[in-house]
């Protein structure tokens, strides 16, 4: 199945019926009346959430949608039909915005919500509605007025509970491999992983969680460069990050020299996300002598002064990898508890949640606009930020 995050469409809700203009006309009656019906109002578009899904691709190839129209009115009173409403259905975590003024309609995050997108048209008056003891046979009638239409950018954001960055190659889809039922790629080159991955980790009946690989960060990703900024807005859901670190790059490049790159760049994108509780992983032990691998651990620790829990694992072989999704699963039941019991806790939570979005949005259309801008004096090949997202794909695991 072929990834989609994004997908532009036209929704055009039905345009109300219009009211009838019409006499009684029957034997032996003479001077009936005006019995002009009402016309129907129109069809409204509705997003709605369904589970089942977990890409935008059909909306891509069509993206125009539009409700029916309300039937006019006829004679005896008779109301016209409704249009009939249209449900668009979409991944649970699908955002809505007004892609001409760029602000957020709402979104869907359960399976079965269902958001407005277009109202249809209210139906006409018939001429029965404006009859009085001064105006027994009005000739007004009013139209139906016509339907909202709207162009929507539609943005999906995957629901995991925890999210995993890092460099290229720093063992992110081993560990989701190691941990969850996800079969992510897996090589011994950069950018193996070109799509997010999603695994749910089982570690006993009702105690489970989602875990979500993005593709690897650079330097400069905040910028465009690589895939960041394409994939960087599905951590916005997650409440824990886990930072990776290969303790024994190839390159030789410095960990703690790692681990500040990809600080800087989560910063610039999002300052709330890079905020967010994120736990130091030391990844790829297996790699260091064991007689070396106290003193570069303490080392590491020491150099970061890192404020949250920090973890020492080998994905290929399995260490520490138990260890580190047990406690993932106890903080965040313990999170879970803390908002259940403290409404102020999950409003603050919200709140957090929606200025990470907010933030991730206006990145992302930011460096939209400087690409659009560059592309109206420089050919599109020279500036291709692979935003063509049709030839990817997406695999979806779970237990």
């Amino acid at each position: 199945m072929k990834f989609v995050d994004e997908a532009l469409i036209t929704v055009e809700a039905g345009n109300g019926g219009g009211g009838c203009l019409s006499f009684r006309r029957e034997k032996y009656i003479p001077k009936g009346g005006p019995d002009g019906g009402d016309g129907g109002h129109g069809g409204s578009v509705y997003l709605v959430a369904d589970e089942n899904l977990n890409t935008l691709i059909d909306y891509r190839f069509q993206p125009r949608y539009r409700a029916e129209n309300g039937r006019p009115g006829a004679g005896r009173n008779m109301t016209g039909a409704g249009g009939s409403d249209l449900y668009l259905k979409v991944p649970v975590g699908t955002t809505v915005y007004n892609d001409e003024t760029n602000t957020l309609l709402g979104e869907v995050i359960g399976h079965g919500d269902e958001l407005l997108l277009a109202a249809g048209g209210r139906g006409g008056l018939g001429n029965t509605r404006f009859k009085s003891s001064t105006n027994r046979a009005p000739r007004k009638t009013t139209p139906g007025t016509p339907g909202d239409a709207l162009k929507l950018r539609l943005e999906l954001r995957l629901l995991a509970d925890v999210g995993l960055v890092g460099l290229p190659n720093a063992g992110k889809s081993t560990l989701i491999h190691k941990v969850s039922a996800a079969r992510p790629k897996v090589a011994d080159y950069p950018f193996t992983t070109l799509v997010p991955q999603l695994g749910v980790v089982s570690l006993a009946p009702h105690r489970n969680f989602v875990i979500t690989d993005v593709p690897g960060l650079i330097e400069g990703a905040s910028s465009g460069a690589g895939l960041g900024t394409r994939f960087l807005k599905h951590l916005t859901r997650t409440r824990i990050l886990l930072h990776l670190v290969d303790v024994a790059p190839l390159d030789g490049r410095d960990p703690v020299e790692v681990v500040e790159t990809i600080s800087d760049e989560l910063e610039q994108f999002s300052p709330s996300l890079a905020a967010r509780e994120r736990w130091l992983v030391l990844n790829k032990l297996d790699l260091v002598d064991p007689d070396h691998r106290d003193a570069l651990v303490h080392r590491l620790t020491e150099a970061f002064n890192w404020p949250h829990p920090v973890f020492q694992i080998s994905g290929v072989t399995g260490e520490g990898c138990d260890a580190l999704a047990k406690a993932l699963m106890e903080r965040l039941e313990a999170l879970a508890a803390e908002r259940q019991e403290d409404p102020e806790v999950e409003a603050r939570e919200r709140e957090w949640l929606d200025q990470m979005a907010l933030e991730a949005h206006e990145r992302v259309a930011s460096l939209r606009e400087l690409r659009r801008l560059a592309r109206q004096g420089v050919d599109a090949s020279e500036d291709d930020d692979g935003d063509d997202d049709h030839e990817m794909e997406v695999i979806v695991v779970r237990d």
